[in-house]
């Protein structure tokens, strides 16, 4: 059977480790970074030897993102703003060239290479991933969701602005890596059937209706990145959560691939709350290409949609994020509303973009080099944080509104569930037992 989809989940005895932020233009930067300790040669899906660290799981302090369910982690959207702590380097490093590597950094470092089919040399190297979790508990009073599951860390669709880098920070890599170095979390539905059973509520805190916690899946990294064509590691939850009754789901994604697990989909619509989002920034092909290099085309995302309504399934539009300058010249987001709408989407919505450190060193040059017209202004609007100014997030708000009024957009579904959900009697020995 398949190491990323074995029926056995690994124990691992996983605490969370410190998370430090940068200044947006680090000062010092490290080239060198920390050495995992006690190397042993293994062979990467090159055929070429790779060092990594000894030790067994169990032993290993594991960051967010599958590692400590009860901490904010890397999955959840982050805040804006220095949170304090050690500089991150320019490479993206969080520690001292000479500390050992503990926390997602040991773990990572000690994941082995995953086979792999793909011959092309341009293609990112995959590792295995054990985690103890796949369900994540997201704290932010900014996303209106509990839960995430992101069956990879890292994404190879390589989109210039993604705010995800960062978690690539966590296991003592850079943002620049993020599309290079795929983990396979390994083990998925067993963890995912496990996480339900333990940690998932049906009753959303606070709520005064029958309302379940929300699960939202790729908010960290694509669930249909080339990947998961290989590994089946969103299939595999999907096929978990499938077998529930009364949950509250989403998946955003930016690829068509998602119509192959439309079977799958329909189980789960059946028994749950369902909907799901296809993320298109623009319909210009070329710009698409360049803002979001090995992502499928918009008109392939958009074919997804009119499947994915076909086939009567809830679902939307994301348009962010959406680019100063560059994605929200006048008539170009009305255009992609006007596609969705089209195409069955139910609902629309965009944001302004954010940058995080991690992806301001990514970005900020790409600008440069291909828009330096907007350079000047970019570096004034986001040398300081990650935010674009209020006035013009306010504007393009305004903006977005208009939009949704003119063509009848609904609301975003898992914000406002109305419709009671039928609880299992397993939630009830859970309540119970709480």
């Amino acid at each position: 059977m398949s190491p990323v989809l074995s029926t056995t989940a690994p124990i691992m005895d996983v605490r969370r480790r410190p998370v430090t932020q940068a200044a947006l233009f680090p000062l010092s930067p490290d080239t060198q970074g920390p050495k995992p300790q006690q190397p042993w040669s293994g062979i990467d899906d090159s055929g070429e030897p790779r060092t990594v660290c000894a030790g067994s799981p169990g032993s290993l302090e594991a960051g967010p993102s599958g590692s400590n369910p009860g901490s904010p982690a890397a999955d959840c959207p982050p805040p804006g703003g220095d949170t304090g702590g050690e500089p991150l380097f320019a490479d993206g490093r969080t520690r001292d060239a000479d500390a050992t590597l503990v926390g997602i950094a040991r773990l990572a470092a000690c994941s082995p290479a995953a086979e792999t089919a793909r011959k092309s040399e341009e293609r990112p190297e995959y590792f295995l991933l054990p985690v103890k979790s796949i369900l994540n508990r997201c704290d932010s009073n900014r996303v209106p969701f509990e839960w995430t599951i992101n069956p990879y860390r890292g994404c190879e669709f390589g989109c210039k602005y993604c705010y995800a880098r960062y978690t690539h920070e966590y296991m003592e890599l850079d943002g620049g890596e993020f599309e290079k170095k795929i983990y396979v979390k390994q083990n998925a539905a067993v963890l995912l059937n496990q996480d339900v059973s333990r940690k998932y509520s049906y009753q959303k805190a606070g709520s005064e209706k029958e309302e379940p916690e929300h699960i939202a899946i790729g908010t960290a990294t694509d669930p249909y990145q080339p990947a998961e064509r290989e590994y089946g590691v969103t299939r595999a939850c999907l096929q978990e959560l499938a077998k529930r009754e009364g949950l509250s789901v989403s998946v955003i994604t930016k690829s068509n691939q998602i119509v192959r697990d439309i079977d799958v989909l329909k189980r789960i619509a059946e028994r749950s709350e369902l909907s799901l989002n296809i993320t298109i920034t623009t319909l210009r092909t070329r710009l698409a290409r360049l803002l979001e290099p090995r992502a499928p085309r918009p008109d392939l995302r958009l074919a997804a949609v009119r499947q994915l309504h076909e086939a009567g399934l809830r679902v939307g539009v994301s348009a962010s994020p959406l680019i100063p300058g560059i994605t929200d010249r006048d008539g170009d987001l009305e255009q992609v509303a006007a596609a969705a709408k089209n195409a069955g989407a139910e609902w629309f919505f965009s944001g302004v973009l954010f940058l995080m450190p991690a992806s301001a060193r990514q970005f900020l040059p790409f600008v440069r080099e291909k828009f330096p017209r907007l350079a000047k202004q970019y570096e004034q609007w986001y040398g300081k944080n990650g935010y674009a100014p209020e006035e013009y997030r306010k504007k393009m708000s305004e903006r977005v509104a208009r939009i949704k009024s003119q063509y009848g957009f609904l609301p975003r579904p898992f914000q406002e569930l109305t419709r009671k959900v039928k609880h299992p009697q397993l939630t009830l020995a859970w309540n119970s037992a709480a």
